[in-house]
């Protein structure tokens, strides 16, 4: 619902490839970016009411887009997958439409493994290439209702991700008892010109970090309890802080932290619901959020990745 409008969006409409051969796997069309851990995992299946702060500054929540991707399973003992994608860059961190050239890439590399019959374990390495033109703030979307006399930000916008992801379950059964421990590591490096209308144009280079971890642990076939600590900050230069915001740069979430506990209990394999806790100390700031969801899923999807 937006300026009185409301407004629907479709999230993921790809086609995959299944039968290509050397391990080879094709997908184009509209689908959520394999760089990290967290973001190529639906909302549903998420661990938390909501997306780490990291994940929220870098990636708007989640980051999708039109394009393709071509990914490569080695021949390996261990798992070893090689992916790189482009995309049409019509979404945060690229956040405009570069017509027919692609306005944002990525490569990644994931590997895992087990550890006996009770220990799983993955980390990976991602990198995403944004060439953002005129992006204006508002991290998830891009909807073209921001004021033209917004600032906006040109430029080169990478992000560097490396995720590590263990998992316990006794005799690989996940279903009675497990533990599964996450974390990533996010380094963003932006350079480039903020306009501000009716002012000169001001040189824009800065670093922004960010990391996550968590801990979820299920206690017995329908409960699960998890905490997770996730933070940002970062090093911006010759740029006011409120300018940054409007460009869609570091805003106030720029030095952040939070603290979270959520306990959960699943009514059925479909649903569940979720009471989490969450502390947060953002610009100085400090506050507390308490959350109840209920989360439900309609229709055949496919399977959870790792």
């Amino acid at each position: 619902f937006h300026d009185g409008e409301t407004e629907l969006e479709l999230e993921e409409a790809f086609i995959e490839t299944t039968a290509l051969p050397h391990g080879l796997g094709l997908t184009f069309g509209r689908f959520f970016s394999g760089v990290g851990y967290l973001n190529s995992h639906h909302r549903h299946a998420w661990d938390f009411v909501d997306a780490p702060l990291p994940v929220q500054a870098f990636l708007g929540g989640g980051y999708y887009d039109d394009g393709v991707r071509l990914t490569w399973l080695a021949p390996t003992p261990l798992f070893l997958e090689f992916g790189v994608e482009a995309f049409r860059g019509g979404r945060f961190p690229a956040a405009a439409d570069h017509g027919g050239d692609a306005g944002s890439y990525s490569a990644f590399v994931h590997l895992g493994g087990d550890v006996g019959t009770s220990h799983s374990w993955q980390i990976g390495l991602s990198r995403l290439w944004a060439d953002a033109h005129e992006r204006r703030g508002g991290h998830g979307h891009h909807h073209g209702h921001t004021h033209d006399d917004a600032p906006t930000f040109s430029g080169d916008s990478d992000l560097t991700v490396v995720d590590a992801v263990w998992k316990w379950a006794p005799g690989g059964n996940a279903r009675s008892r497990s533990l599964v421990l996450q974390a990533e590591y996010f380094q963003r490096d932006e350079d480039g010109l903020v306009v501000v209308p009716e002012h000169s144009d001001t040189a824009y280079d800065g670093t922004q970090r960010g990391l996550y971890t968590q801990a979820v642990y299920r206690f017995s076939p329908r409960w699960r309890a998890g905490i997770r600590y996730d933070r940002l900050w970062s090093d911006n230069r010759a740029v006011d802080p409120a300018t940054l915001a409007d460009a869609g740069l570091a805003d106030a979430d720029g030095d952040a932290q939070r603290y979270s506990a959520m306990v959960d209990f699943a009514t059925s394999e479909f649903a569940r619901i979720r009471l989490q806790y969450t502390r947060s100390d953002i610009a100085g700031e400090t506050g507390s959020a308490l959350f109840l969801q209920y989360v439900m899923s309609l229709g055949a999807h496919g399977a959870h990745r790792f």
